[in-house]
């Protein structure tokens, strides 16, 4: 344990951050400005230097490794994301969860309660974020799971663990194919259908009352596509009379509900009832259902006409479900707001918070056009906003907070962290005082663990009428359990003890790290290319330096190796400690 003056001042500024204190650093936060790493126009290519192709790869990956700069460096920013959109194998979730569950089974073949259940999903998770080569895909996967949400905390989507795994295949695999494409996969995943109740949702019945469910229909606007208030193709709000005008009402909820009756389980025996109500039919039911997209069922669909967002689907003769479907998603895919609204989240996701207006135009415009006339080309509206100048600027006026995920997975790639058991057993993250407080996949509800327009209150940003999305996760109590949380990472490896092996799962290699231990300065240094890319500030270096210079390296005697090599070890752990919890790594710039 570091038990410097220096790691309590530290603690303590982390905590001023925290409650706002220190928050004038997000005051100009993406307001212009800033220097830009040698940019030109928006199709800046080379980096500069290897900071900025590390502070690139904060962006576009799970965090910087030396192996990635290096190609970044030898191939430019453009060229290396084409590399990654084309020719990375995909990391498969379902896939690493299915082995590991029959590993689990195999191992104790006599408990009917063997497996990996959740735990499987994050460490699937987690082995593609810490391991996988297609890095840009499963970030924007990432991004995606918390604009188009479901949550295993929800009892029907986490007793599917194996079908979440899969959703997260289906976001790395549609989310850079077109958005038309995507939001209709997303739609008639079983999960979403689970997590937001349109699966086995019916037709109105006027001798029960019964009324088709509305939840999915209001929140594939709401969140999934135009959200609640018309946008200008920069992304401000359209107004009338000084007021916001609102995209949808309640009669296109109800009117949007009823295309999505009528859907539920893919089974063996369609189109038997019992198959719509439970999955399964004589007593068959296909495993796989949970994942296979949902089928339209005709005698449990609306025939009534369906008016939503202008749009008129008249009334049916014979239920169409599909028919239905590909009109809705038609009109909302190309409803104007979804270029603004998806790109910015996709934006603040990955580079900035407070994206200018020119930068979202930019987006919106590529979602618009990719150049070829095709509307909603996610690879290009991803390389946009990649390869926009505003994304190379540095200094105080750019970034984001690094959420919680975000920063782990930045420290186990920084380090070379691997797993002895090849499964990454990093696991359940979400208590708050001991850990992350966030797991992917486990968000409290479908406004995922914060809001994309989120301003904290009584601080310089909310002064400067500024979001700081990452900051409504961010309180006194993840504040310490972050800094416990990685003051055990840090010195004992991250995840459950292995089966066979007296110590965690993942290790790192700090060898590099350990050699410069009596070199408190080219320490520090390393730790400031490594985790803050060259930006880490003097007084900060100045500081760590001291901390770990405070830790004796006791003289060799012939006999006391282990102690020299223990303390030599401390010293790196203090030095790495000290930059994770600070207010510079903790934000993204």
């Amino acid at each position: 344990m570091v038990t410097t003056r220096a790691h309590a001042g530290r603690t303590l500024r982390w905590r001023a951050w925290c409650s706002g204190v220190l928050l004038v650093v997000l005051a100009a936060c993406g307001s212009g400005g800033g220097s830009d790493e040698g940019a030109v126009g928006d199709n800046a290519e080379m980096p500069a230097s290897r900071d900025a192709a590390a502070r690139f790869l904060t962006q576009a990956s799970f965090g910087p490794t030396e192996a990635e700069i290096d190609r970044v460096m030898s191939m430019g920013y453009g060229a290396w994301i084409d590399d990654q959109f084309n020719n990375r194998p995909l990391s498969q979730h379902r896939a690493t969860w299915e082995a590991a569950d029959a590993a689990a089974k195999a191992a104790d073949p006599t408990n009917a309660n063997a497996g990996v259940y959740q735990n499987g999903t994050l460490n699937a998770f987690w082995k593609s974020a810490i391991s996988g080569q297609d890095q840009l895909r499963q970030r924007v996967a990432f991004a995606l799971s918390q604009i188009m949400v479901i949550s295993m905390v929800d009892g029907g989507v986490g007793d599917n663990p194996r079908a979440a795994a899969a959703y997260l295949d289906l976001l790395a695999d549609k989310g850079l194919t077109n958005y038309r494409e995507l939001i209709e996969s997303v739609s008639l995943h079983p999960m979403m259908g689970t997590y937001l109740s349109h699966l086995r949702n019916q037709k109105a019945d006027p001798r029960t009352g019964r009324v088709p469910d509305e939840n999915y229909a209001r929140e594939v606007m709401q969140l999934f596509s135009i959200g609640l208030q018309e946008l200008n193709t920069d992304g401000s709000v359209r107004t009338s009379g000084g007021l916001a005008i609102d995209t949808y009402t309640p009669a296109d909820i109800g009117g949007l509900a009823r295309v999505f009756t009528g859907w539920s389980w893919d089974c063996p025996a369609y189109p038997a009832n019992n198959c719509f109500y439970s999955g399964s039919n004589s007593g068959v039911s296909d495993p796989d259902r949970g994942f296979k997209p949902m089928r339209g069922y005709a005698n449990f669909h609306s025939t009534e006409a369906k008016s939503f967002l202008g749009r008129t689907i008249a009334a049916q003769g014979t239920a169409d479900p599909a028919a239905s479907l590909r009109d809705a998603l038609d009109t909302l895919s190309n409803h104007p707001n979804v270029g603004p609204f998806i790109g910015k989240q996709l934006i603040q996701r990955l580079v900035t918070s407070n994206p200018s207006p020119a930068y979202v135009t930019a987006v919106a415009n590529a979602f618009a056009n990719n150049g070829s006339g095709v509307r909603g080309d996610m690879k290009h509206v991803v390389k946009t906003i990649l390869m926009h100048a505003e994304a190379r600027q540095t200094g105080t006026t750019a970034g984001k907070v690094r959420e919680p995920v975000l920063r782990l997975s930045a420290f186990l790639r920084a380090y070379g962290f691997a797993s002895d058991s090849g499964e990454y057993r990093v696991g359940n993250t979400d208590n708050p005082g001991t850990q992350l407080g966030q797991s992917p996949l486990r968000s409290p509800s479908v406004f995922n663990f914060y809001r994309p327009g989120y301003v904290p209150p009584g601080t310089a940003s909310a002064a400067a009428s500024l979001a700081v999305p990452e900051m409504q996760i961010v309180h006194e109590t993840t504040a310490a359990g972050y800094v416990n949380f990685m003051r055990d990472n840090v010195s004992s490896g991250v995840g459950a003890f292995g089966a066979t092996l007296n110590r965690r799962d993942l290790q790192g290699n700090l060898t590099a790290e350990i050699a410069l231990a009596d070199r408190p300065t080219e320490l520090v240094a390393s730790v400031n290319r490594k985790l803050m890319y060259g930006s880490m500030p003097a007084a900060l270096a100045t500081e760590i330096e001291g901390a770990v210079g405070s830790i004796a390296i006791p003289a060799a005697t012939g006999s006391n190796q282990a102690q020299i090599d223990t303390a030599r070890r401390n010293r790196v752990n203090a030095a790495i400690f000290l930059a994770l919890v600070s207010p510079e790594f903790l934000v993204q710039r």
